[in-house]
């Protein structure tokens, strides 16, 4: 895409309405967003289309984001671990669990394998972690937040919904 397309397209989307940036929002994402503010929808897609356009974010950028991440005090979820057999018998065991730990994964994350639970309106929601991805009810996710948000229907924090950052 040149750039006159790109420029193009960003004025595209102030023309458009607030249900259609958040169609196109989930198409440039690949996940819904619940804001309504046409500003912030617009930034969003920009700034997304910008990136996938020139190749995504620096080098340098993710080098000194992760510089931040580390210096940050971040809270350590602690859950208990459960083995194979101790699962339910609906869990499958995933290449990705049999993949190495690897540290340039969000600190804040519990290892994959780890069975993380919570009790919310006396439904036991039971979330296996991936090595890059969550699985619950038979579905893959992203994040905590998006399993959170599927449960609730309202959108939360991932790690303060399965009670990550208390334990630390």
């Amino acid at each position: 895409m040149d750039t006159l397309q790109l420029t193009t397209e960003i004025r595209a989307l102030r023309q458009m309405s607030v249900g259609e940036l958040r169609a196109r929002y989930a198409e440039v994402f690949g996940e819904k967003n619940r804001s309504r503010n046409k500003d912030y929808l617009v930034r969003r897609i920009a700034w997304r289309i910008q990136a996938d356009t020139s190749g995504g974010i620096s080098e340098r950028a993710r080098l000194r984001a992760q510089e931040l991440a580390n210096e940050a005090d971040l809270r350590v979820c602690h859950t208990e671990r459960k083995t194979l057999a101790q699962r339910p018998a609906q869990q499958t065991v995933t290449e990705a669990l049999r993949a190495p730990y690897s540290p340039a994964r969000d600190p804040r994350l519990p290892p994959p394998g780890t069975v993380l639970t919570r009790e919310f309106k006396g439904q036991t929601i039971s979330v296996l972690v991936e090595h890059d991805s969550f699985r619950w009810n038979g579905q893959q996710f992203k994040s905590l937040s998006a399993i959170a948000r599927e449960v609730t229907g309202k959108s939360w924090n991932g790690f303060i919904f399965f009670k990550c950052a208390q334990q630390s």
